[in-house]
């Protein structure tokens, strides 16, 4: 398996200011699994700031004036093309994504998310195990982006998972909430939908209550990225798989995907348009 990792902090250029690079580098590196010319890989990565809306979200009646709010604060938005509802993303909030190739017939992807789901306990408990063995599994009512594979300690969600399927090969995606206020990344979600839906309370939209959100570190386990990073590595490994870096990668087979990329960058336009509020 290749290990893509890309975090924020690290000098990726400025193209990784915008939002959806990380999701058109997923669509890019996906179409190139699935056409055999890489490996099964794992891309961690984060993101300086912003928050990340589904698709029904931006149909909110108000949705363009909640985005153009959280931009004029500082807070980039953006429309993406996998499951799911608003996320926030910042740099206390590790991306995890599986890349595979779909088996020929395979229809039922619950087994996907569950191994995603145990990556996640497991790499948690490499440093934290006492944590890791309380984490549960299950929709937690009042969060952000809520679904059936939330993972929880103690009824608070650190983490959501979501995927995106191509022709050939597919993308389990989950976003780690590591550091910092779980509440404080709650209210923001929330008041996103305060704005958008104008009070409207007939529309369907998450109802988020911000006590419902913490972080890993907020709840005794692992509270910064690059621990729980090296957490993710070591739970794969110890699950027998053999980690291949980008670099080395590289340096074998002459496969060199980077977000600054044409195909990347061509990709990034494409969701734009595609899923534009």
């Amino acid at each position: 398996m290749a290990v893509f990792e890309h975090f924020a902090g690290e000098q990726l250029g400025a193209e990784a200011e915008d939002m959806l690079i990380p999701f058109a580098y997923e669509e890019t590196l996906c179409r190139d699994i699935g056409a055999g010319a890489v490996p099964p890989s794992l891309h961690l990565w984060s993101h300086p700031g912003g928050v990340a809306l589904g698709l029904r979200d931006s149909k909110l009646p108000l949705a363009a004036a909640a985005m153009a709010e959280l931009e004029g604060a500082g807070i980039r938005t953006a429309v993406r093309h996998s499951g799911g509802a608003a996320v926030p993303l910042d740099a206390g909030i590790v991306n995890v994504s599986l890349i595979l190739p779909k088996a020929p017939g395979k229809l039922d992807f619950h087994d996907d998310f569950r191994l995603l789901a145990s990556l996640i306990a497991e790499a948690a408990a490499v440093s934290h195990p006492q944590a890791a063995a309380r984490i549960r599994a299950g929709e937690i009512a009042g969060s952000y982006c809520p679904g059936d594979f939330d993972l929880a300690i103690g009824g608070r969600k650190f983490c959501g998972i979501a995927q995106r399927r191509q022709s050939s090969a597919y993308f389990v995606h989950a976003f780690v909430v590591v550091s910092g206020s779980g509440q404080e990344r709650g209210e923001l979600i929330r008041g996103f939908y305060e704005t958008a839906s104008g009070g409207d309370e007939s529309l369907v939209y998450p109802r988020v209550r911000p006590e419902t959100i913490a972080a890993l570190g907020e709840l005794g386990g692992p509270d910064a990225a690059a621990v729980f990073a090296a957490g993710i590595r070591q739970a794969a490994a110890s699950r027998g798989v053999q980690l291949t870096s980008a670099a080395q990668l590289r340096q074998e087979t002459g496969y060199d995907l980077q977000y600054s990329d044409h195909r990347v960058l061509e990709a990034a336009e494409i969701l734009r348009e595609r899923y534009a509020r």
